[in-house]
């Protein structure tokens, strides 16, 4: 079994890292036909690689690969191939949650629809992004697979080490769905914890503004994704997201998954997509979303119960080992090539 995996990903992003070794474990071969060029070249450069592979069985467009989906969905008509579209997030609600671009939002929404009606299988990480994707784009339940994220468990996986002081670390981008202005209210409510926030991004001049005078927290720039892992083992937990908008309702984030496979407790807003893999005080501690006072609350409680983030570190491990690693998603994906192909 062959899959051309196509698209104008990023490199590092994990999803595709972890479906590539995922199926590399499972004996598919992964041809990559990918350009990251200037949009106006990357059409033609991706008709001339695609077009100079040969015998495989499928078309499989990676994540963040939306606007080059539809030359994709012709190169299928052409060649008569069938195509997975792991479209993972849409654009429309992308924008429409962060607020910008909202002029050609319509636009979006007719590539969102576009993309996914015409592809043979469409890849979702939650089974809340099913629905919405069902209910907004009007297109058959039946076409959707849900594969979760996980995460590399050759990047990351535990290590002992940890900082002596409690230390409460934060990594993403600063957008509305990650609500990181909720974490630096909730540092001004516990003076003695030591936070460590990474990233930048939209909302990052506010969070600014409100931590003027804290001094429990740190800021750090982007690191690159290999680095991630020594934070992380320095932590003594790991925060999600905290937005409250209608998308963080409906995703698990990658952090979490990276985290609990470095066995690290995690706190993150109570959502129906969490609960579709984590229960509360089993292997997650939940906090209502966009609550300071909340958030605080459960930081303080894992502060002074280390029985309690015991617990929650090694169960979170457990799930991740049984169900999250690459092996366990290539192998989910491998199943569903098959669906399309044979």
């Amino acid at each position: 079994m062959k899959v051309c995996y196509f698209g104008s990903y990023p490199e590092y992003y994990p999803r595709h890292r972890i479906i590539k070794k995922g199926l590399e474990k499972h004996g598919v071969e992964v041809c990559e036909v990918v350009d990251r060029s200037h949009i106006l070249l990357r059409y033609p450069k991706l008709a001339l690689k695609y077009f100079k592979e040969k015998n495989f069985d499928v078309i499989l467009v990676g994540e963040a690969s939306n606007f080059v989906q539809p030359l994709a969905l012709l190169l299928k008509k052409i060649t008569n191939k069938p195509l997975i579209f792991d479209t993972y997030v849409s654009v429309y609600d992308t924008n429409k949650d962060r607020g910008i671009y909202k002029n050609i939002n319509k636009i979006f929404y007719f590539l969102d629809k576009i993309n996914c009606q015409f592809s043979d299988i469409v890849l979702q990480d939650t089974k809340q992004n099913l629905q919405y994707f069902h209910e907004t784009f009007s297109i058959p339940k039946e076409k959707f697979r849900v594969v979760y994220i996980g995460a590399e468990e050759d990047v990351f996986y535990p290590r002992d080490c940890c900082e002596d002081r409690f230390n409460v670390l934060f990594y993403g981008t600063y957008i509305p769905l990650h609500g990181v202005e909720y974490i630096v209210k909730a540092a001004k409510l516990l003076p003695n914890v030591k936070f460590t926030l990474i990233g930048r991004g939209q909302t990052y001049p506010k969070v600014r503004r409100l931590s003027k005078n804290l001094n429990n927290v740190i800021f750090k720039d982007k690191v690159p994704y290999f680095q991630l892992p020594k934070y992380i083992e320095r932590a003594s937990v790991c925060l999600g997201i905290f937005g409250g908008t209608d998308k963080a309702m409906r995703v698990i984030p990658t952090k979490i998954y990276q985290s609990i496979a470095m066995r690290k407790p995690v706190i993150t807003g109570d959502s129906p997509a969490i609960k579709e893999l984590f229960e509360d005080k089993k292997n997650i501690l939940l906090c209502k979303m966009a609550d300071e006072n909340s958030l605080a609350e459960a930081i303080e409680l894992l502060k002074e119960d280390e029985k309690l983030r015991n617990k929650l570190s090694k169960n979170s491990y457990k799930l991740f080992k049984k169900n999250l690693t690459s092996y366990h998603i290539g192998k989910k994906i491998k199943k569903i090539i098959k669906e399309v192909r044979f």
